[in-house]
């Protein structure tokens, strides 16, 4: 019979981890005597990043008495204390390939219900000093488990485990944790894990997005974040860059202009979707080659692209776009990527932007009036004044060829005139939104600066839009997934300190920054923030694919191999270092 070997609990702290400080509560230690179990905690017990550990769903984790010898073995230790794996209870018995979930199970006075595998964390590691122990767990089949409680009580070192019910499907725990990070996955499990109410919903949409034929857009367990701020996944038109041709070139406002693209031999170029973009690499000046990333701004033809580019005073490519660029010029071209797109449907169309921020809803646009598309169309499009108002006369040709549209033009330093009934002085309110007649189930795709994303993005989930149907676009570095770091000011990217590096270059494309690589970075990731780009990782040893990201141009390496693979083009940064010069979209 299973028995309760020792209670641990341990309140969260702050650690210092290379030269951050990570807030965790991760460090735990056996306690004498009864302790109470209440719905969200062991009494004493506490979690530092909620996102990803603790709350009602995961409020006890389990490791058990014959993983830690196993460890001992394969790691050689002989230090490995109960709680250092991060457990509140420590076990005799109960294995991950026999436990299932939605076991139950009455320790003490409590009854708890198991709902999930261990979420792969990068905090295990760095509390037994083991970096790739998060990847280790999932290789070996011995995650451990994490425990809902039904009844509230007492428990205490030495109580009997007693099973009350077998959960449906009887899927163990490690097949659980299988079916997530492992390659060749069992549908027929996969349909088992979702028949299991007790399963978390962070790994039910997990198993959901897998069930439809998609990997999980994030760590199951961390919160929602923006739809569409996810890195994509979708292979390349062309790998790299290659040289295309400046056809054309037109003044759209005094600060933005529209560049045609063509190849350079004719060739048909392959049809992006409406509102990905394109990379451009120009050299500028004596420093290393710049890359930015630019919207198309309209439904490409079989042999041109366009996008249109602002200027920015102090921006080095744009200011070199505006001043250099001519027809004729030859430019290097990544393929167009990115998982801002129009989806097919049904449901109304809310198209939301902000200056330059119209170009990827423009191209939208331009697709739903190509393809005549019969869904109601919003279009709301917030600028300067008249003179800065870019694709004005194009836009509201495009929404007269649609049956069901609706312009709403805002000037936030402009009066409108008599015979323009769609223009109104100011910005988007929430009661403004409403009386549009905005429908609930509507899609809606916003692109501007991010406090106008978010605040219109507020406007619409009060009026009753569901997050998952307002989706972002940010030109920007994508908001940084730190798990359990301690927020610090936020710093500009910039090159890193110490020697120069003597490798291939390294270009974050979002960030603006090319440097050398060097050997004193133990992978892309680590470069990534000794230049302070902002990065998303979670388990930083290749299981969780929260790092994953585009790979623009370049060859890279693993150095711990992911257990299992990205997409093609895509790159686990956590774990890998590059073998050529490398673009990365960061």
């Amino acid at each position: 019979m299973a028995t309760l070997l020792s209670v641990n609990v341990g309140a969260p702290k702050d650690v210092p981890w290379q030269g951050r400080t990570v807030h965790t509560g991760a460090w735990k230690s056996p306690v004498q005597g009864a302790r109470m179990v209440r719905r969200l905690n062991v009494d004493g017990d506490g979690q530092g990043d909620l996102a990803g550990h603790g709350g009602e769903i995961r409020a006890v984790l389990v490791y058990q008495l014959q993983s830690y010898q196993y460890w001992e073995k394969q790691l050689g230790r002989d230090d490995l204390t109960f709680g250092i794996f991060g457990e509140n209870f420590t076990v005799d018995g109960l294995p991950d390939d026999e436990v299932c979930i939605g076991d139950r199970y009455r320790i003490g006075e409590a009854e708890f219900e198991v709902t999930q595998p261990r979420v792969t964390c990068y905090r295990v590691g760095m509390r037994l000093g083991e970096p790739t122990m998060a990847s280790l767990l999932v290789a070996h089949h011995r995650p451990g488990f994490y425990l809902r409680v039904i009844t509230e009580g007492h428990v205490q070192a030495g109580d009997e485990i007693i099973l009350t019910r077998k959960g449906p499907e009887e899927l163990s725990v490690a097949d659980t944790d299988a079916l997530l990070y492992l390659p060749d996955r069992d549908p027929a499990k996969l349909r088992k894990a979702l028949n299991i109410p007790a399963l978390s919903p962070g790994w039910r949409q997990s198993f959901n997005d897998l069930a439809s034929a998609q990997q999980p857009t994030q760590e199951p367990g961390w919160p929602g974040e923006r739809a569409g701020s996810q890195q994509p996944r979708e292979a390349s038109g062309w790998p790299g860059f290659k040289a295309m041709q400046v056809t054309r070139i037109v003044p759209e406002t005094p600060t933005v202009a529209s560049i045609y693209l063509s190849t350079t031999d004719g060739t048909p170029l392959p049809e992006a979707r409406p509102g990905q973009y394109l990379s451009i690499r120009l050299a500028v000046g004596d420093a290393a080659p710049a890359v930015r990333s630019y919207s198309l701004s309209s439904a490409p033809a079989a042999d041109t692209y366009r996008i249109s580019v602002k200027h920015e005073p102090h921006g080095k490519v744009s200011s070199y776009i505006h001043a250099t660029l001519h027809p004729g010029s030859l430019v290097d071209i990544a393929a167009p990527r990115g998982a801002f797109v129009l989806e097919a449907g049904t449901r109304p169309i809310v198209l939301i932007s902000a200056g330059i921020g119209a170009t990827p809803v423009l191209a939208m646009l331009h697709h739903l009036a190509a393809t005549r598309d019969p869904r109601p169309v919003w279009w709301i499009h917030v600028a300067h004044d008249r003179a800065h108002h870019a694709f004005a006369d194009e836009a509201h040709a495009l929404l007269g060829q649609l049956p069901q549209a609706h312009e709403h033009i805002y000037f936030t330093a402009e009066a409108p005139r008599r015979d323009e009934p769609y223009v109104t002085q100011g910005r988007p309110t929430a009661s403004s939104l409403v009386a549009m007649g905005i429908p609930s189930e509507a899609d809606a795709y916003l692109c501007g600066p991010l406090a106008f994303m978010d605040d219109v993005g507020g406007y619409l989930r009060d009026h009753g839009l569901s997050p998952e149907r307002i989706h972002t676009e940010q030109f920007s570095a994508l908001p940084a997934i730190n798990p359990g770091v301690t927020p610090a000011a936020a710093v500009r990217p910039h090159q890193p300190t110490g020697p120069t590096g003597t490798g291939p270059l390294i270009t974050f494309a979002r960030s603006g920054i090319t440097t050398p690589w060097s050997p004193a970075h133990a992978s892309l990731l680590d470069l990534a923030e000794a230049c302070d780009v902002p990065t998303r990782w979670s388990c930083r040893t290749g299981v969780c694919h929260t790092c994953i990201t585009h790979l623009v141009a370049g060859d890279i390496t693993y150095t711990t191999p992911p257990l299992e693979l990205p997409e093609e083009g895509t790159v686990l940064v956590c774990c890998s270092q590059p073998t050529t010069e490398v673009v990365l979209d960061l």
